[in-house]
């Protein structure tokens, strides 16, 4: 700071500097430890508008690589040591050893919020050098107590957190309880949207795509728990923390009490680097006006009155949407966690999937959104408009809400969880734990529960609309588990099977992703149903519709095996079924149970099902490939068919003319499944409980298919020839 003035100026005048060093060494002497800032203020504003200026553009030009040459003011700022000299004026107060800290003037604060997070945007490194001092960014939330600093405080927490490379740990906030319960909804809200990078486990965005090799050995090396899950502890310890996200998940868009129009124009200044957000507002505020006035909802009669009156109606619309998008997203991590089962408990206690339901026809899908953008994994960055991305939100959220929970009956009302029972009775089948147990205070009320809403949109989904994966999603998640023939029947009902089987057949649905969550959602709708399978023969009537089925089930067996596997086991279990009048006509009638009783059809799909996986590429996704040949398998061991299936695969190789190669990419795929699902943290039931074979039989099963006796007919290894064994031995070995 210290450089002769006459050798500033000039320098200034060659460098383009535009006074700025000058302005820092001004703010820096008005700045001293004793002095009352108002000096200081002033020379911040005249900074602050030069600086303003260049974040304004970048803002507008849609953020472009950050150049020097663009941003020369904000740079010489940074480059004058102005980011050091504004954190040190801010954390001031903190660094002082009187009993009584002083005050700091509010706009003074913001002030320097403002042009911190202006560097933060046109200067490359000022967020990561800010990122760096955790005393900082603990600081940061501190200021988040007050309402007038409030909003440029989280703004600029956003950003910083955004790079940081460790994740912050919630619990070194100072006294994180009281300032949460201090936020008001709205604040609450902004306040989630710094949450989700806290909570969120990193590059967990494929999830999918990661090699479970990999994923194993991450895991050994990171026992604890990691920095996300003691965050997500941290805020479930926050008395009424949940309870408050549930209230503002679900309430009205005519709750939501803006202080004033002002106030929520001054909120935009968080949303406003983001020109989707804009065109959402500017086209619900003229579909709005397009809309009849006869409607009477408080969300729509306001189409009658002229646009600048229209114009606030919208803000709180595509407002209320955006907050609830960040409270979805906070409450879907927390799902997903350790700690489900407390969350679940208390999702149920605080009403929240009656509450949307409430919501869905005035909010959540309060008309029709194109959507046809690739799909997302959990964490990574959608470029779509709010609506679409709350939409998915939600979705997730159910589908998160219902997997494998006894709490999924909540999606159902009264009267359709009445027809549960009464589908159980009339089929003279005991009705389903989870149902009787389900607290009918806390379902669903209306018309519809939000299982049936869900259908009803889903019918209306363009071909290969994204909404349909997600949709599908939700629903397959209701169904997993235990089989429920009576959930299933309760579907089926409502036409949900010839909906699948049309997108899949007629709609000319070319999308992977949807075509895969409606082969999952087929598989759990049709297992060991036999008025499915009925159903389905009346569907696919012709040759030719049943060759188009055929050919969208092999064009990709990773996305079609969970289907596979279905018609697989619940062909088993028909036949040992021919009691039964009605199995039998079934069993002799269907297209789909004929084409799988051949047992050449089932070594073709067992062939290609081992050939598509290695060791090296098992991921989350194609792992259920192993699992649906070790099906095939396993039935039949059952049947002591265990050696043809083996001396078939062993032939196939030969007739290929590469003998081993199929049998030891088998071999290798079955010692790492052992290593896998008999790790201790490994949850088995879902292997048991979607095939109804106990696991013990599946262990059995590998055991006896990895025996070392070449004399054993079960055995691999009796099927390759010495020559050709262990082509990959050393893959697994440590």
């Amino acid at each position: 700071m210290e450089l002769p003035g006459g050798l500033l100026q000039e320098r200034d005048k060659r460098a383009k500097w535009k006074g700025i060093p000058t302005l820092l060494q001004k703010l820096y002497e008005s700045s001293h430890l004793n002095s009352d800032l108002s000096h200081a203020h002033g020379f911040l504003k005249l900074l602050s508008s030069q600086l303003s200026m260049e974040a304004m553009s970048f803002v507008t030009e849609d953020r472009k690589t950050v150049q020097e040459s663009t941003f020369p003011n904000t740079h010489t700022f940074d480059l004058f040591g102005g980011v050091d000299l504004l954190v040190e004026i801010l954390m001031r107060p903190t660094l002082t050893m009187q009993k009584k800290k002083p005050k700091m003037n509010d706009d003074l604060v913001k002030d320097c919020l403002s042009v911190l997070y202006n560097c933060c945007i046109c200067t490359e490194g000022v967020t990561k050098s800010l990122a760096a001092r955790d005393d900082f960014v603990l600081f940061l939330f501190t200021l988040m107590t007050n309402k007038k600093t409030f909003l440029q405080t989280a703004t600029l927490i956003e950003d910083i957190l955004g790079v940081k490379k460790d994740m912050i740990q919630l619990e070194g906030i100072p006294n994180l309880s009281g300032l949460v319960q201090s936020f008001d909804q709205q604040q609450l809200a902004n306040f989630c949207r710094i949450l989700s990078v806290t909570i969120s486990e990193p590059d967990v965005g494929n999830d999918d795509k990661h090699t479970l090799l990999a994923k194993n050995a991450q895991q050994k090396r990171n026992a604890s728990p990691s920095r996300a899950e003691v965050n997500q502890v941290t805020l479930l310890n926050i008395p009424g923390f949940i309870e408050r996200l549930c209230k503002l998940a679900t309430r009205k868009v005519s709750e939501a009490t803006g202080a004033n129009f002002l106030q929520e124009l001054e909120d935009w200044y968080t949303w406003l680097d983001n020109a989707l957000v804009l065109d959402t507002l500017m086209q619900m505020a003229t579909e709005e006006a397009e809309q009849s006035s006869t409607e009477s909802s408080d969300e729509s009669s306001v189409a009658t009155s002229p646009l600048r009156h229209r114009l606030p109606q919208s803000m709180k619309i595509v407002h209320e949407i955006m907050y609830k998008l960040e409270v979805l997203y906070v409450l879907c991590v927390l799902l997903m966690g350790r700690q489900r089962n407390q969350v679940h408990k208390m999702l149920a206690e605080f009403r929240l999937i009656p509450g949307l339901n409430n919501l869905f026809d005035k909010l959540i899908w309060r008309k029709f959104t194109a959507s046809n953008h690739v799909v997302h994994g959990q964490n990574e960055n959608c470029d779509c408009s709010p609506e679409i991305s709350f939409k998915i939100q939600f979705l997730r959220l159910l589908q998160s809400f219902s997997d494998h929970h006894e709490n999924k009956y909540l999606l159902l009302n009264s009267q359709e969880l009445n027809e549960l029972s009464a589908i159980s009775m009339k089929a003279n089948i005991p009705e389903v734990e989870a149902l009787v147990n389900t607290d009918r205070s806390l379902v669903c009320d209306g018309k519809k529960g939000l299982l049936t809403r869900i259908l009803t949109v889903m019918k209306r989904e363009p071909p290969d609309s994204s909404f349909r994966f997600w949709q599908a999603r939700a629903v397959e998640s209701f169904l997993r588990g235990a089989t429920s023939y009576a959930d299933q029947m309760f579907l089926l009902k409502r036409g949900l099977l010839e909906h699948i089987l049309f997108c899949i057949i007629d709609s000319g649905c070319t999308s992977r992703d949807v075509l895969q969550s409606y082969f999952d959602l087929l598989g759990e709708l049709m297992k060991f149903n036999i008025d499915a399978f009925k159903r389905f023969n009346k569907y696919v009537n012709t040759p030719e519709k049943f060759q188009t089925f055929l050919t969208q089930i092999n064009s990709s067996l990773v996305d079609s095996n969970m289907l596979v596997r279905c018609i697989v086991l619940s062909l088993d279990r028909f036949e040992s079924q021919t009691e039964d009048v009605k199995v039998v006509e079934v069993l002799s009638e269907c297209c789909l149970l004929s084409y799988m009783a051949r047992v050449e059809n089932r070594l073709s799909f067992l062939f290609r099902l081992i050939n598509i996986i290695n060791v090296q590429t098992l991921t989350q996704e194609n792992v259920s490939c192993l699992n649906t040949s070790l099906v095939i398998l396993m039935l039949a061991r059952r049947k002591a068919k265990l050696p043809f299936y083996l001396n078939a695969l062993r032939e196939k190789e030969y007739a290929e003319k590469y003998p081993g190669c199929l049998l030891n990419n088998f071999h290798n795929l079955l010692r790492f499944w052992q290593r896998h699902y008999l790790n201790k943290d490994k949850d088995s039931t879902c292997l048991e409980n979607s095939s109804c074979i106990p696991f013990s039989y599946w262990k059995e099963t590998v055991s006896v298919l990895l025996g070392s006796d070449r004399t054993s007919l079960c055995a691999i290894v009796s099927y390759i020839d010495e020559p050709f064994m262990d082509l990959d031995r050393d893959l697994l070995d440590d």
